[in-house]
């Protein structure tokens, strides 16, 4: 409820399927794993228009929480998302400006944490020109919703 167009935008794609088959692409142990935007070529699959940034909705990138990736644009995010891993306050809205927007959490991992530490430690390399790439495909496998 404090997120309400992010969480519309989350379930849009969970409900067209957009999130089967894709991997976690970027991982950086101590700080959080990224993915819903990429099948297991490194492909970027093709996204609906960007939602705009809730951020200042007063949650925070604790860890466990869940929040959307976006580009530079604060209001940019699409259908990335990331698991924090460790409390990441540097990612929370102070300001509406470029710098101060932060990144929209929507959710938390109730359930797998021990799945979010294990995806924590794989290795990872350079891919597809992407950075902290694991070197094996991390891929979620489908994604549904559970009233």
């Amino acid at each position: 409820e404090k997120a309400p167009k992010t969480v519309e935008n989350f379930v849009a794609y969970v409900k067209a399927g957009h999130y089967d088959g894709t991997i976690f692409h970027r991982v950086i142990p101590g700080f959080m794993i990224q993915g819903g935007g990429m099948d297991g070529d490194m492909q970027q699959k093709p996204t609906n228009p960007p939602v705009k940034n809730e951020a200042d909705n007063g949650l925070k990138n604790m860890n466990g929480t869940i929040a959307m990736a976006r580009t530079n644009d604060p209001h940019s995010a699409t259908s990335q998302f990331f698991i924090n891993v460790k409390d990441n306050s540097f990612l929370d809205h102070t300001a509406p400006s470029p710098q101060g927007w932060g990144y929209t959490v929507f959710g938390k991992v109730v359930d797998g944490d021990d799945v979010v530490k294990a995806i924590e430690k794989v290795q990872t390399g350079i891919r597809g020109g992407h950075r902290d790439v694991p070197d094996e495909n991390v891929v979620i496998q489908k994604v549904t919703i559970v009233e």
